[in-house]
Order: C-alpha cells, then sequence, then structure tokens
C-alpha cells in the first residue's frame, strides 16, 4: 500500500532509528518494518504516515472502550486539574468510588480491593496473600499459562520463553491445561469426563504436600493460544482445591471486563473465585491500573502498612478506572461483545480450510489455530489491521479474508518452495471463487484455494507483487513469513 504522506516516511525512518538506537531490544515490535502509531481514534489507529488500521489487537487487550473515548478524554482532563496523585497514605474520592464500582461488577462475595499498576504486581500480590493467609505455601498453575514478568510470576508462568531465568521460587506446580484440541491425555471433550480437571488431585498428592495455598489461573489462556477449557472444567477444579486447603486466584487480566461477552470470563461457568486480578481494560487503554479484589477476610489479612505501593491508587489511574467501567456498564458493552461474538465465531467455524485446525473463544476474544505444518506460523496483514500472535494462535489468515469478503483486493505473497523458490501472489477478488494454476509449492496452492482468487508468479516476490498491481488493481499486500516490506508494496 503507497504511503500517503512522503514527509511522514522520513519521520517513521527517523524514529525506528532512535528506537533501536535508544531502547533496550526487549521491546520487540512487530515486522521488519514497524509500524510507528501517533493516533487513535474508536476502533481506528494510524501512523505517522498518515495510514488507517483497524485495531484488532487493542494494545495487547487493554483498549477497552476505544482509543480517545470522549468521556475518559474528560476524566483525565478533570482530574489533572483537581489533583492526580496522592499517594496511599490520603483518601481520595475516585479510588474510593472505583473500589465501590469494581466490587458491585463483581460475582460473589468479593469486597475489598488493592490497586496498583499493572497484572504481574496484582498476580504476585494474590499470590504472596494466599500463603498468608492460609498458612501453605504450594501453589497451583497451569501448564501454557502466563501470569507476568517477576520472578514469582515467571515460575507460575507455563511457557519457556516467558521464563527467562531458572525458577528460583519454591513451591509452585503446574498442572494439564485444559486443551482440548491437544489434549495431554489423547481424548475427547464428549467423552473425556473431564480428566484435566481430575488429573489436578493426583498433582497435589503427589508433587505437593497436600496442602495447597492457591490456584491461579486464567478463564480463558491467552498467551497459551486462548485455549479455552471445556464446560465444567473449573467447577470440579476448585471444588478440589479448596477441598486441600486452597484457594482459587483468578487471573482476569485479558479475559476480563466485557471482552468474552460477562463483565468477568468466569461467570460463564459460574464460579466464584476467592480473588480475581483485573488489569489492562480497567485503565480504559489511557493510564496502566490494576487490582486485586477479594473476600474481605482473604483481604484483611494484610495489616496497615504491611503492603502498597506509591502510584497504587492515584486519583488519576482510579478516575480514568471507574469513568472506563461506567462506560462499559452504561453502554452494556459486554452484552454487544456476546452479541458480536456468537455470530463471528459461528461464521469463523463454516470456513472450510485445511488450513484452519480449531477456532475458539467466547464472545469477541477469539483464536484460529493455524496449521503450521501446511503454512508458515504468522500470517499478518499489511495496512489495514493491526492483529498478534500468541502460542500456537496467529489469527490473521482469517482478517486478510474477511478483507477480501469485502470487496477489498487482497493479495496473498508466498515464497514458493521446492526447485522453483519463485514468488507467488494469490489475488482475493470478493468474487466468485477462482484458482488460477500455481506455481511455486504446496503453500501457493493451500493460499489459492483458501483464499479463493488467480494466482500470478514472478521471479522474485516483488515482481509478483508488481503484477498483481498491475493486473488486478490490488490495494493490500499480505505476507506468509509473517513479516511486513512495506518497500514491497511500495515498490510494487
Amino acid at each position: 500500500m503507497a504511503a500517503q504522506n512522503p514527509q511522514g516516511q522520513s519521520s517513521t525512518d527517523n524514529l525506528i532509528a532512535k528506537q533501536k538506537e535508544y531502547i533496550w531490544p526487549c521491546a520487540a515490535t512487530y515486522y521488519e518494518q514497524p509500524l510507528a502509531l501517533e493516533r487513535g481514534e474508536g476502533m481506528y489507529v494510524w501512523d505517522t504516515e498518515g495510514n488507517r488500521y483497524l485495531d484488532c489487537f487493542g494494545g495487547v487487550l487493554t483498549t477497552s472502550v476505544g482509543h480517545a473515548r470522549p468521556e475518559v478524554v474528560e476524566a483525565v482532563s478533570r482530574q489533572v486539574a483537581d489533583i492526580a496523585h496522592t499517594s496511599t497514605l490520603y483518601i481520595n474520592r475516585p479510588q474510593a468510588e472505583l473500589a465501590e464500582k469494581v466490587a458491585q461488577i463483581t460475582p460473589g462475595n468479593l469486597k475489598k480491593s488493592f490497586f496498583t499498576n499493572s497484572g504481574t504486581e496484582a498476580d504476585e500480590t494474590a499470590m504472596v496473600l494466599s500463603r498468608i493467609y492460609t498458612g501453605h505455601s504450594e501453589i497451583i498453575a497451569l501448564r501454557h499459562a502466563y501470569h507476568g514478568r517477576s520472578v514469582m510470576n515467571m515460575t507460575a508462568t507455563g511457557h519457556a520463553p516467558w521464563r527467562h531465568a531458572p525458577s528460583t521460587v519454591p513451591g509452585i506446580v503446574h498442572a494439564h491445561a485444559p486443551y482440548c484440541y491437544r489434549c495431554p491425555f489423547n481424548l475427547k471433550p464428549e467423552s473425556c469426563a473431564l480428566e484435566c480437571a481430575r488429573d489436578v488431585e493426583e498433582l497435589i498428592q503427589t508433587t505437593t504436600s497436600g496442602k495447597i495455598a492457591a490456584f491461579i489461573a486464567e478463564p480463558i489462556m491467552g498467551v497459551g493460544g486462548f485455549i479455552t477449557p471445556p464446560k465444567d472444567y473449573f467447577k470440579v477444579v476448585t471444588e478440589i482445591i479448596r477441598r486441600y486447603g486452597g484457594i482459587f486466584i483468578c487471573d482476569e487480566v485479558q479475559t476480563g471486563l466485557g471482552r468474552t461477552g460477562r463483565m468477568l470470563a468466569c461467570e460463564h461457568e459460574g464460579v466464584r473465585p476467592d480473588a480475581v486480578i483485573l488489569g489492562k481494560a480497567l485503565g480504559g487503554g489511557v493510564l496502566p491500573v490494576s487490582a486485586l479484589i477479594g473476600r474481605r477476610d482473604l483481604m484483611e489479612v494484610f495489616r496497615p502498612g504491611d503492603h502498597g505501593s506509591t502510584f497504587a491508587g492515584s486519583p488519576l489511574a482510579a478516575a480514568v478506572g471507574l469513568e472506563a467501567l461506567n462506560v462499559l456498564v452504561e453502554r452494556r458493552l459486554p452484552e454487544r461483545a456476546a452479541e458480536l461474538g456468537d455470530y463471528f465465531l459461528r461464521r469463523l467455524k463454516e470456513i472450510s480450510s485445511p488450513l484452519i485446525r480449531e477456532v475458539r473463544g467466547k464472545g469477541l476474544l477469539i483464536g484460529v489455530e493455524i496449521d503450521t505444518e501446511r503454512v508458515p506460523a504468522r500470517v499478518l496483514a499489511v495496512g489495514n489491521l493491526t492483529v498478534g500472535g500468541c502460542g500456537t494462535t496467529p489469527t490473521a489468515l482469517w482478517l486478510a479474508s474477511r478483507l477480501a469478503a469485502r470487496g477489498r483486493r487482497v493479495a496473498i505473497v508466498a515464497r514458493g518452495y521446492g526447485k522453483r523458490r519463485r514468488g507467488v501472489v494469490v489475488v482475493g477478488t470478493g468474487g466468485v471463487p477462482r484458482v488460477g494454476p500455481a506455481e511455486g509449492g504446496d503453500e501457493a496452492v493451500l493460499l489459492a484455494r483458501r483464499f479463493a482468487g488467480p494466482v500470478v508468479t514472478g521471479e522474485r516476490r516483488v515482481d509478483a507483487a508488481a503484477l498483481a498491481v498491475e493486473r488486478f488493481d490490488v490495494d493490500t499486500i499480505v505476507l506468509d513469513d509473517g513479516f511486513q516490506h512495506r518497500a514491497l508494496a511500495r515498490d510494487a
């Protein structure tokens, strides 16, 4: 897609150079030519070159009410003009009112809140609290789980790439994830009798002292690939956990606040956690704010001065969180997510393709598992969407498909494999499915069948893309190796 602002390209290049020079490499970005975003409004974001994108990533599930939501912007301005920071040593109205609101929207008898800056801090506080409350030290987590980047949270996380050092916090063991598509017991959901849940009891009996402090889990495992447990999984597990003296900590940092069609994802199963972690969406995409809310008796284990944080519950962060929750409730956004999610999931599951292994999720928290033996693991759309991949679940194939269905001309550029490594372009015209003769490898054939369009070949991918633009007026280029080459689109 051609840049709309040539001067913006120079600005973008300058920003990329500064990023590489002054920002540490852990701040990794998508694409070989990273996007530099400078403005957002509603569901869209714009880069420094003036290109508009439909934001399907939401700042890693954070912009819960859209970019630059007027009510939230006004709340920020109003609070900054009053008072922005006090510390927790003084009472402030926004924090008290936010705590009241959180207690109103969460299930069961969750009553008292601790506000802080990130899900990582809230998760770790909950685990420490569980050990003090129960007098036990051992915690059950799940394989494929993600709970943050502190030392304790990395130990509770079930992904090697997110654990950057040997486990130094003892007493955390990992149960099998309720990953039906890749069932660790090689069973089927309709006949498994929830073996993954029942196995937690044997885990406790064989790898712990038999007295546990907590079970910490995400209702849908985000970083793990939007792994969605089978019905009644949490009912069975929480009964086991409580029988062995532990509490249930429900990590709703990614799933909470309406995204799954309920205010909290755990409500789908009717379970009542002893503590819930909120984050990301709680700040409305404006400020970092998270919360640990729990039963009164649990939260009152900590006495005044036992724990805290300089910026915890600041008037500014609390005012933003309160307004974001008001928008969610008053605009009935969870109900809207349920309505759209039902339609979206149904239509995705209707797609018959050898590339799609499974579609899963709830509401608008949806993952599409791709057959990585047939296509490369990441397929990301260029110029129209911001998307993300997690676990074994890159999702951009269906996003590109939706673009074609809306009448846009989308070119899928595949690297040829085999003896003739020629560039291959599959053009989705949004019309009657047509498949032309494909050269270059099985990937190109599969893409042609999936995206229903003619095939163009060239000696290089840039040559194939140029032919696609010339013959079919293509306006979007998608690369099957997961990297964005803006030069490819511009040269084409």
